[in-house]
């Protein structure tokens, strides 16, 4: 079929395995994100196999950068959640990544913090032979800080 400009070409739904491919994961990892909601066949083929919608890819492509950059699956869902539904303003989204910068921004602290302490602790020297190891003594002594809660 050619493509007019009146009436462009529809993709064709995509089995699972192409699906696989066209995404560069396993077949598992996408009845892993079925299961999980993340990721919904748009219909069965007649012999029962699972047909993806031509933007299904784009959707893996999505989950899988988002997990290489820290987000959780769950935090996933949600962004998905907001963008499937059909008006769903652009300042949700930018809530939600705001909420993530400051969850981002409190571990950096945190983990400056600790880098602090074992610099600190390595430079009075380590732990002499049957004592009590001061790197020990003083992370099990310290109170954990309060946890922060993201903003709405």
């Amino acid at each position: 079929m050619v493509a007019s400009p009146r009436r462009p070409v529809e993709a064709a739904p995509l089995r699972i395995g192409a699906l696989a491919r066209e995404s560069g994961v396993k077949l598992s990892t996408l009845r892993f994100y079925e299961r999980r909601k993340l990721l919904l066949p748009m219909d069965r083929s007649e012999s029962g196999q699972r047909l993806y919608g031509p933007d299904a890819a784009i959707r893996v492509r999505f989950i899988r950068r988002s997990q290489e950059l820290g987000f959780t699956l769950k935090e996933v869902s949600a962004v998905l959640a907001l963008t499937d539904r059909r008006g769903t303003p652009t300042r949700d989204v930018t809530r939600f990544a705001e909420a993530k910068v400051q969850a981002i921004d409190a571990r950096i602290d945190d983990l400056r913090r600790m880098r602090r302490a074992i610099t600190t602790l390595m430079a009075e020297g380590f732990c002499p032979p049957e004592t009590v190891c001061p790197i020990q003594a003083s992370l099990g002594a310290q109170k954990p800080p309060p946890k922060r809660k993201p903003r709405a």
